[in-house]
């Protein structure tokens, strides 16, 4: 029997619902800032500012220009600390030219209170506490683990594969199934014979950026897949998972585009809440 299509669109579009009141209660802001102009970072901008629009989230967008300095970017980082007025705030990446290299230094002034990506060194740490700790995770791997929790998928005692270990996406997303008591296995570019490790995982994401790269032949059958993947083949938006062999195979399955991508969305307007929330009780 063909997979279940896991619809990431339909469950986002209920998270957002149910953040209407909470918006209205709190009234948070969100500022989106970008350097460049990258035709993803446009894309990804663009829907953020619609969800945002349509919980009635007030937003605002900062574009800067491609060759923006280092010393730029941390003094917009500053001001948008000190602003009381500005609830949570995104970097969004990538950054171009040799501000990339330097993504840890920006990352280490955002105020943590501020970082609805969940990408400061304070956030990522406190995922390695507990779940508990979990105040403001990254949106992606968030996003993930709210699709599965909505789709009634359990994670205890799953063996679960996690291909690709990005700051972003696979270490944080490893770390917040092992705090759900997964079994993690951890693979990336350098494991030896991917398709040994990926075939043992009931539940397997993979979050390289690489077209086709899981086939039918690398899934357990009855698997639940994740596909993390954003790639252009022949001028279509597709994952890293050869969709229409591995259905025939898993249990569930994410499309690209609309599985984790609009999750994606909605955990970061969710964790803009959240930190309007945090700083009323630090206050």
């Amino acid at each position: 029997m063909p997979a279940r299509i896991i619809d990431g669109t339909a469950i986002a579009d209920r998270i957002l619902d149910g953040l209407k009141p909470h918006v209205k209660r709190l009234d948070p802001k969100l500022v989106i800032v970008q350097v460049g102009n990258d035709s993803a970072s446009d894309s990804y901008i663009r829907k953020k500012l619609e969800s945002s629009e349509k919980i009635g989230m007030r937003h605002e967008h900062l574009h800067f220009e491609s060759d923006t300095s280092f010393e730029k970017l941390v003094e917009t980082i500053h001001a948008l600390n000190e602003d009381a007025d500005v609830t949570g705030y995104i970097i969004q990446l990538p950054l171009p030219g040799s501000l990339q290299e330097k993504e840890p230094q920006l990352f280490r002034e955002i105020d943590p209170y501020k970082d609805i990506d969940g990408f400061t060194a304070y956030n990522l740490g406190k995922m390695f506490l507990a779940r508990e700790f979990e105040h403001l995770p990254p949106a992606t791997p968030a996003g993930i683990i709210t699709l599965l929790e909505h789709e009634d998928i359990s994670i205890e005692g799953k063996c679960a594969v996690v291909v690709g270990h990005s700051n972003i996406v696979g270490k944080p997303l490893g770390t917040m199934l092992l705090n759900r008591n997964a079994t993690l296995i951890q693979c990336h570019k350098y494991t030896k014979d991917l398709a040994h490790y990926t075939r043992q995982g009931d539940i397997l994401v993979s979050a390289v950026g690489k077209a086709n790269l899981i086939t039918a032949d690398m899934v357990k059958p009855g698997a639940v897949v994740i596909d993390v993947g954003m790639n252009r083949s022949d001028g279509k938006l597709v994952g890293d998972v050869d969709f229409d062999a591995v259905k025939e195979i898993a249990s569930a399955i994410t499309p690209v585009p609309g599985g984790v991508g609009p999750m994606t969305v909605a955990t970061l307007l969710r964790n803009c809440i959240r930190a309007k929330e945090r700083q009323l009780e630090k206050k």
